[in-house]
């Protein structure tokens, strides 16, 4: 599979058939956000060449396909982790509709993409000094309280390592927009970035409680809606995330169900990537149907900057 590395300063706009292309997606910063490979014309592609893909640059990678015959979609998207294939990856979509965007094909603000997962709504709303601003759509969050009789607390302060004294007074709680994740609510911003957990529980722990991610988090200011999470995924290949939308997005409902958060279009700033030194920042804004009341919110959109990563070649 040919990758080509963009000359320092000269970006390509319109990438040859399968080369991948390297962005970094909610970057808050110098060396931050979440390095998504895309493909964006991954016709002809196999299983086994995506997943190829996930594995050399070992990220989430992303792959532009036509839409599927039928459907009324603008475009098939598909995901792959080095270990295996996902159904929905957040930052994956922004990166490559962004890409799509930068290289002219695309020819509306609003489109609608076909995951693994459903159908994600996109739309461009404005422009940067980057390109796009992107934001896709996720569905209303389902959120479930952790019982004892499932999971003893006990297990989930032994995977991360920390006292019952570093929990914030919250439920921990899985919640989930298009994948589950454990939502865990700690005391302070520094016991979260002092985490280390003991990786090698996480896969077990996760399949017990029906997650594909802790997702540790803390509120930095409550009054702004900035909260800081950190991504331990369940079995991708790699041991943390950067940025995650699809959990921000969870994590914004699993806010609202604690009455953290406002139930309005107020942006909730999700705040990663910080203790990997890639620091990142989600933007979540929670999206209302005309026929239903104002404190019960259809979906979220998601969405933050992105960019071409420096340093993009491919791995050796």
């Amino acid at each position: 599979m040919e990758t080509r590395t963009p000359v320092s300063g000269v970006h390509p706009v319109m990438p040859q058939r399968h080369s991948v292309e390297l962005v970094s997606v909610f970057a808050a910063g110098p060396g931050g956000g979440n390095p998504a490979p895309i493909v964006v014309d991954a016709t002809g592609m196999s299983d086994t060449q995506m997943q190829a893909v996930a594995q050399r640059y070992g990220h989430e990678s992303g792959f532009v396909l036509p839409p599927p015959p039928g459907s009324d979609c603008d475009y098939e998207f598909r995901f792959w982790v080095p270990n295996h294939e996902m159904p929905m990856c957040g930052h994956a979509t922004v990166g490559a509709v962004w890409l799509l965007h930068q290289s002219g094909r695309l020819q509306r603000d609003r489109l609608t993409i076909q995951t693994r997962s459903g159908k994600v709504g996109v739309r461009i709303t404005g422009q940067t000094a980057e390109g796009a601003a992107v934001e896709i759509s996720q569905p209303a969050g389902r959120i479930d309280a952790l019982s004892e009789a499932r999971l003893s607390r006990d297990e989930i302060l032994d995977v991360l390592g920390i006292s019952a004294a570093q929990l914030a007074p919250l439920p921990i709680q899985n919640a989930c927009t298009s994948r589950g994740k454990t939502l865990i609510p700690l005391a302070s911003t520094a016991d979260l970035d002092n985490l280390q957990p003991r990786f090698e529980k996480i896969e077990a722990l996760c399949e017990r409680i029906g997650s594909t991610g802790l997702y540790p988090y803390a509120t930095f200011d409550a009054d702004r809606q900035i909260f800081d999470a950190r991504q331990f995924p369940r079995a991708s290949g790699y041991p943390e995330d950067a940025a995650t939308g699809i959990a921000a997005s969870a994590l914004s409902f699993g806010l609202l169900t604690n009455g953290m958060v406002e139930a309005s279009e107020r942006t909730i700033t999700i705040r990663q990537g910080r203790a990997m030194k890639r620091p990142s920042q989600i933007s979540v804004r929670f999206s209302f149907d005309a026929g239903l009341e104002r404190s019960h919110p259809d979906g979220c959109w998601l969405g933050g900057p992105v960019c071409f990563e420096a340093h993009a070649g491919a791995p050796s």
